[in-house]
């Protein structure tokens, strides 16, 4: 049994081994003087992430994912978290059918989901644009601010907010000072899944898209159709760090706020 759980253990690491590895190589060569962006490494440099800054494709295909990214996860966690108390807290005719439908997006594989949106904007003689590439992440990305919303609302006992209003509060106020904050976790969470998700996307990117317009994957892909240069490795080292970041920081600023909450609660 004992070298059954050693085998098993060995091949988890080999697994992960796997999957890290060629990130850790990227970030290994952004950092590599080599103008080839190869092995052997000749030395640390950070000229590869100067270049990034006076790139103007790079940086402007830059600022086009964090505002695509931003507004995505806006409107993708306003509309998920109001479908979760809907879905949640009233009974209404279809609810099974519209939660269904809500949620179909994340089982679809994402390029049959791109290819019908586009074949879809056709047939209404829809140019592309940046207003239906938006749609197209919002679309993509609301299952799961919604299924993570919704699973932290099920525990939220709906006793607490009948408690508010027979204090006279009413729905809103409800929503807003009890409901919300307890939520609140997953809201962000839910916000943190579609920013990353809409940053680090392609698939769909590549069919939505209009001419002239490039997000950090997409502008990777036609850089790498060219040649391997070694400011890919830094863009990718960049987009890496982003990602990984981002969640640690809010993840902190959470806990934060949590604990200053319960000091104050406490204090009163």
């Amino acid at each position: 049994m004992t070298n059954g759980w050693s085998w098993i253990r060995i091949a988890t690491i080999f697994v992960y081994l796997f999957l890290f590895a060629p990130v850790a190589v990227v970030i290994l060569l952004a950092f590599n003087a080599n103008q080839f962006g190869s092995f052997p490494i000749e030395g640390f440099s950070l000229r590869w992430f100067d270049s990034l800054l006076h790139n103007d494709a790079i940086v402007r295909a830059f600022k086009t994912s964090l505002l695509l990214g931003v507004l995505t996860s806006i409107i993708s966690t306003t509309i998920g978290t109001m479908a979760a108390v809907a879905m949640v807290r009233y009974d209404f005719p279809g609810k099974k059918a519209i939660s269904s439908l809500l949620i179909a997006p994340i089982l679809i594989p994402e390029v049959v989901l791109a290819v019908a949106l586009l074949l879809f904007l056709q047939f209404l003689a829809l140019p592309k644009s940046f207003g239906l590439l938006l749609m197209g992440h919002v679309v993509f990305t609301l299952p799961f601010v919604l299924l993570v919303v919704q699973a932290r609302l099920v525990s939220i006992r709906r006793d607490v907010e009948e408690a508010a209003m027979s204090l006279g509060a009413t729905p809103i106020q409800t929503f807003f000072e009890i409901t919300l904050p307890l939520m609140l976790p997953a809201v962000m969470a839910g916000m943190l899944f579609s920013f990353t998700i809409s940053f680090d996307d392609i698939t769909g990117t590549l069919f939505w898209k209009p001419g002239g317009v490039e997000t950090v994957p997409t502008q990777i892909f036609a850089m790498l159709r060219n040649s391997i240069s070694p400011e890919i490795n830094a863009l990718g080292a960049v987009m890496v760090m982003f990602t990984v970041a981002l969640p640690l920081v809010a993840t902190a600023i959470a806990r934060r706020l949590s604990a200053a909450r319960i000091k104050a609660s406490m204090a009163k």
